[in-house]
């Protein structure tokens, strides 16, 4: 099922308004830009089992399965700053070191109290377009 628009927009907003209300009590300098405008990457740049961050969008995508592609916000739920590294099958934001399912975006560890949020991952040829 692919998240709607109003769950994407929700997901920002909430990122938004936890960097704007966290981020003196942190230590953040600032929240990240929100882009949702949409971004592209090769499929063979994803491994099977892991995930790529899209580079200049505020993207990450995920290959659970062969074949099988998914999509998240890059934008970390705790403080609003853009997950920054994978490791292996975790997404991780290295603000404050929260980690997130490469499978299904979900929270594993850190001071975020949820998962990722969802964007739209669709294979066309052999590239994967994300879209919010």
């Amino acid at each position: 099922m692919s998240p709607t628009r109003r769950d994407v927009l929700k997901t920002a907003g909430l990122a938004a308004g936890a960097a704007a209300t966290t981020g003196a009590v942190t230590g953040c300098s600032k929240p990240e830009e929100v882009k949702t405008g949409p971004a592209s990457i090769k499929a063979a740049d994803v491994p099977v089992g892991g995930a790529a961050i899209i580079e200049e969008s505020n993207f990450v995508v995920a290959q659970p399965k062969a074949g099988e592609y998914k999509a998240y916000t890059r934008l970390c739920p705790h403080a609003g700053c853009k997950v920054s590294k994978v490791e292996k099958a975790e997404i991780v934001c290295t603000c404050h070191n929260s980690r997130f399912s490469a499978a299904d975006g979900a929270r594993l560890s850190g001071p975020a109290t949820a998962g990722l949020g969802p964007a739209t991952a669709k294979l066309d040829g052999d590239t994967v377009n994300v879209s919010a």
